[in-house]
Formats: structure tokens, C-alpha cells, sequence
């Protein structure tokens, strides 16, 4: 009986398979079925990573089986990190050249990412825990990693230099698979919280939001609405997008070009394509000054959380008429009009996003370099990429 048992054991957890995909066109019917409640890993958001993700990025995708069905699915990012694209702050020159050099021998090159390189938050992974452990879908998903490296070093003789499990809450259970993450040599490492305003189910309107303030922070509305007159805030339709590509792409690097480390640079054409593809669940708002574009920010509409995307702003306009600021303030509204239950700010910019009111949710990473001596210096290279910032955390709720 022990025998038999441990037979029907060996024959079940074998049957738990994956399968890799290269091409969104090629996922089973039933992946969009099991991914209803992210649409980050649904077809119609997958196909624009395909048609205009950087082009640094392409992605696979995994499906984990129990015999016929479909039970899990992973997003995997291959990405080529370079220099260019990593350091495109002048302000960097007076980083120590020798910390770059480091910094390049250590990231530079192809790594795996489990999840949305894009994208504040978990959208990397989904499965059924009625079906498979927690600790039994990361193997199969690790195992993919490892025959998606094989692919790539026959392929095109590249190989890969590190492996990523990319963003999880504390409360995630994927956090608790310590020997997981143990056996195959990766290790946490806390990364910028992300920014979630809750709200409150009892607001109908952006005058329910303002009364909740304290007088400090209703005045600081107050002024930044002021400084914003004569401003327009316009919804582009994809007439709109497609009008001013370009003028969209230099407002987006103005942002991206400020941030001291980054992996990737938006095709021009992405907020077009997204358009195309989520129609109305992706909203591209501009601001408008004597009919000229200084400024857009855009939103994924995502089940009931409203998702902050990229931005861009005229770096003349940014202060004097607080654009930014403007920009959030703006988001929550949208939200509040449109009954979510969260507006989910993303990482960065902690101090004024907790302002309007998100608060900040740690978040980890798991990581390994496949070079043992250098995966015991990446610990440390990852905090000079993200250092600890020092911040203090608004309340401007009564």
C-alpha cells in the first residue's frame, strides 16, 4: 500500500507540466479565462508587449498543466540590459566610474525576469492553489527559466546572467517559500514600496475627497488647482495619440530620462498601440496651454484598481504650475468618478504621493546572478541601485 501510494505521488506531480510559448497567437483558449482578474496578463495587453514593448524586452510565456487543463501562467521578460539604457542621466557623471564599471560587469547583458520589468506590482505569475502547491508551481516555473536559457544560448549564444522573481507584497505567499528560494540560490531584497490609495467607498465626488482633508493639505489642493489656471485637461482618443506621437514620446523622456537608473525606453508608439488594444481600458488624459501639449499622464483601467501608468511634462511647465502634482490629484479623481477601489500610484515620488493620500506597501524582489562569485556581490550592487530613501510620510487625512 506505501508502494502504491508513493507511485500515485510520483505519477501526480509529474503530470503537473509546462508548456513555453513565444507568441501570444499561440496560448491556449484558456489562458485568458484564467487570467479574468489581471488584465496585465491578459491577450489583449500581452499583444502590445509583443508589438511594441522596448526593444530591449521580448517576452515567453508559461502555462503550468495538470494533464489537459490549464493551472498556472507565467510571464517571462527576457531583457538585454546596456548602458545606454541604464544610466542616461548626465547628472550621473560624477558617479564614481568605478561603481559603473562594477554595475555593468555584474547587470550588464541578458537576465530572465519573472514578471513585468513595465510595471509596478505582481503581474508576473497566477495559479490555481487547489491544484499545486506554491512550492510546486515555482519549480515548474524555474524549470521553464532554465530550458528558456538553454533556447536562448543554442539559439543566439547568449547567455544569461541573472534571474529575477519581480515584485511581491509581504502578505504574497510566494514570500513564505523559503526553501524554494534557498535551493536555487536567490535572495530577497527590498525594493521602493509601492503607492495605494484606498478609496473610501463613500466618496461619489472629488468635493467628498477635499472634505475629508485637513486644512493644511485642502489649502495645498486649493493651490495647485489655482497655479494651474488656464490649463486644459483633455481625454485623447487614438486619433489624438496618433497625432502627436512624437510629441508624447518627448514629454514621456523628459520623466524617464530624469530617473538615475533605468532598464528600458518606450517605443513611440506604445501609448498608440495600447489604445488600439485596450481601447477603453486605457485612458490617455493631456494638458494643454495655448493649445500646446505640455503634459499627459495615462491609466490602465484594471478590475477594480485604477493603474497609474507612464507620464510625461514640459519641464518649463512642471513647477510653476505643478503638473505633477495636478497630475495626482487629477488620477484620484478619475477614480473616485468611476467607483475603483484603489488607485495604485506605483513606486517612486513617495513623500508627494502620499500627500493625496496612498500609503506605501513593501514590496521584494528575488534575484540571483548565474555566476556564483558575482550572485554574492549583486546583493550588494542592487541596494546602490536602490538605495534606501529617506522620507516622511504625509497625512492628510482628518
Amino acid at each position: 500500500m506505501k508502494t502504491e501510494g508513493l507511485l500515485q505521488s510520483f505519477l501526480w506531480f509529474n503530470l503537473k507540466t509546462f508548456h513555453i510559448y513565444k507568441s501570444v497567437k499561440e496560448l491556449p483558449e484558456s489562458w485568458d479565462t484564467l487570467t479574468s482578474h489581471d488584465l496585465f496578463l491578459q491577450t489583449t495587453y500581452l499583444n502590445v508587449l509583443e508589438e511594441s514593448a522596448p526593444d530591449n524586452i521580448n517576452c515567453y510565456y508559461v502555462g503550468v498543466f495538470v494533464g489537459a487543463d490549464l493551472i498556472g501562467v507565467a510571464l517571462v521578460q527576457r531583457v538585454q540590459l546596456y548602458l545606454r539604457d541604464m544610466f542616461r542621466d548626465k547628472a550621473w557623471s560624477c558617479f564614481r566610474e568605478y561603481v559603473k564599471d562594477k554595475v555593468a560587469r555584474v547587470l550588464k547583458g541578458n537576465i530572465l525576469v519573472v514578471g513585468n520589468m513595465m510595471h509596478t506590482g505582481q503581474h508576473g505569475i497566477y495559479f490555481k492553489k487547489e491544484h499545486i502547491s506554491t512550492a510546486g508551481f515555482l519549480e515548474r516555473v524555474y524549470q521553464s527559466l532554465d530550458e528558456i536559457s538553454r533556447m536562448i544560448k543554442i539559439q543566439e549564444n547568449k547567455k544569461i546572467r541573472a534571474i529575477l522573481f519581480k515584485d511581491y507584497f509581504f502578505k504574497d505567499d510566494i514570500v513564505g517559500q523559503f526553501d524554494f528560494f534557498r535551493s536555487h540560490h536567490l535572495y530577497e531584497v527590498s525594493v521602493q514600496p509601492n503607492m495605494i490609495m484606498e478609496l473610501n467607498a463613500n466618496w461619489k465626488s472629488i468635493e467628498d475627497y477635499k472634505s475629508e482633508l485637513n486644512k493644511k493639505y485642502r489649502d495645498r489642493y486649493k493651490r495647485a488647482k489655482q497655479k494651474f489656471n488656464g490649463i486644459e485637461s483633455v481625454e485623447l482618443n487614438l486619433s489624438d495619440i496618433k497625432k502627436n506621437l512624437d510629441r508624447l514620446h518627448e514629454l514621456y523622456l523628459n520623466v524617464s530620462n530624469n530617473a538615475k537608473f533605468n532598464t528600458f525606453i518606450l517605443t513611440p508608439d506604445h501609448f498608440y498601440n495600447l489604445k488600439c488594444h485596450l481601447r477603453n481600458n486605457f485612458r490617455v488624459f493631456g494638458y494643454y496651454l495655448d493649445n500646446e501639449l505640455i503634459g499627459f499622464y495615462t491609466l490602465i483601467l484594471n478590475d477594480y484598481d485604477l493603474e497609474t501608468y507612464f507620464l510625461g511634462y514640459d519641464k518649463e511647465h512642471q513647477y510653476p504650475n505643478q503638473l505633477y502634482l495636478n497630475m495626482l490629484y487629477d488620477m484620484a479623481e478619475f477614480g473616485i468618478r468611476h467607483h475603483f477601489k484603489t488607485v495604485v500610484y506605483a513606486r517612486t515620488a513617495m513623500a508627494i504621493k502620499s500627500s493625496v493620500g496612498a500609503k506605501a506597501f513593501p514590496m521584494v524582489v528575488y534575484l540571483k546572478h548565474t555566476n556564483v562569485v558575482l550572485n554574492a556581490l549583486l546583493r550588494q550592487f542592487c541596494r546602490l541601485m536602490n538605495p534606501i530613501q529617506d522620507w516622511e510620510e504625509r497625512h492628510p487625512f482628518k
